[in-house]
């Protein structure tokens, strides 16, 4: 039987879209991620089937006459005769893609020391090099181990570079412990992060609602949480769409963020486009963290001790 996967100090230069010529709060310890184990097998694992449908869609919206952006290594996941389909209308996931991109874009340029981004895909994302980054940035990509190898195999074939004085890491998804490794990299809960999620294999609700624990934890107060959340997961709790946007709300605002979900329709009148017809039941959304991060939680506690350890100091010298 197959597995179901839900879709979904030095100055800095401002972050653009690199155009390159197309190419064909927990912390998950002790136990393996039931939130999002998998592994590769062969070609007919649906994570790496997703992940090439998700290249797929990017490919064809990158040949549109008029594309909502230009992603010029979706080609090198695809065979090399992957037909161009000139359908006018974009794919619901395409004018995610672009809102997430113009999100991202807008939110780097905007935030002075925003050198941490956390994507949360299904391994063939390809913003690490087709955005030209501020110096420094770093980009921790948590996805399915194999199909990050893959990918990463066809990325460099194709020549695909990240910008100077960037990095990339990896996490694993399997990962028995997400958040220590994503700390033992050099992530910083006091520092300024954002985080996208588009394409990483949710399985399991309690999986989601683990994740969206982790991202309260290291994402420091004032970060946003934003992208594509599996509608499928939301119907298991709700039991029907119009309960989706409730649960959406008490989930996230259980984890400290304010959020808010995106139509489809309004992105994409926005862009002046008609979307393509079909069902498509993911939720656009945006959140903002409205806690303090673990890390900023400790600074505040160490300060604290500091004050109070000074203040009996004083006292004792009156005496």
């Amino acid at each position: 039987m197959g597995t179901s996967v839900f879709m979904v100090g030095v100055p800095q230069a401002r972050l653009t879209v690199v155009v390159r010529p197309s190419l064909a709060r927990g912390t998950l310890k002790g136990k393996k991620s039931e939130w999002l184990r998998a592994k590769i097998k062969d070609d007919d694992d649906p994570l790496l089937q997703a992940a090439i449908h998700g290249a797929s869609l990017r490919f064809q919206e990158t040949h549109r006459p008029e594309p909502l952006f230009i992603d010029p290594y979706a080609g090198c996941f695809l065979l090399p005769n992957a037909e161009k389909d000139m359908d006018q209308n974009p794919h619901h996931y395409c004018l995610a893609t672009k809102f997430i991109d113009d999100k991202l874009l807008s939110t780097m340029n905007h935030i002075d020391g925003l050198n941490q981004v956390v994507l949360l895909t299904d391994g063939m994302d390809t913003r690490p090099y087709r955005f030209r980054w501020p110096t420094s940035t770093i980009i921790f990509n948590i996805s399915p181990e194999s199909v990050f190898k893959i990918a990463a195999q066809k990325l460099e074939g194709v020549g695909a570079k990240l910008p100077k004085s960037c990095l990339l890491l990896h996490v694993p998804l399997e990962s028995s412990d997400i958040q220590e490794i994503l700390r033992r990299k050099g992530f910083l809960g006091n520092r300024p992060s954002i985080w996208v999620f588009q394409g990483l294999p949710v399985m399991t609700l309690a999986g989601f609602e683990e994740l969206v624990s982790v991202v309260s934890s290291l994402a420091m107060k004032g970060c946003l949480f934003l992208g594509e959340l599996p509608a499928l997961l939301a119907e298991t709790e709700a039991g029907s769409n119009s309960s989706s946007k409730q649960w959406v709300d008490k989930l996230f605002m259980g984890n400290g963020f304010k959020v808010k979900t995106i139509c489809y329709d309004e992105v994409a009148r926005s862009l002046g486009k008609e979307l393509e017809s079909g069902e498509y039941k993911n939720i656009l959304f945006v959140a903002e963290q409205l806690r303090f991060s673990d890390d900023q939680m400790e600074i505040w506690r160490r300060e604290f001790q500091r004050i109070e350890e000074d203040a009996d100091e004083e006292g004792f010298e009156e005496l």
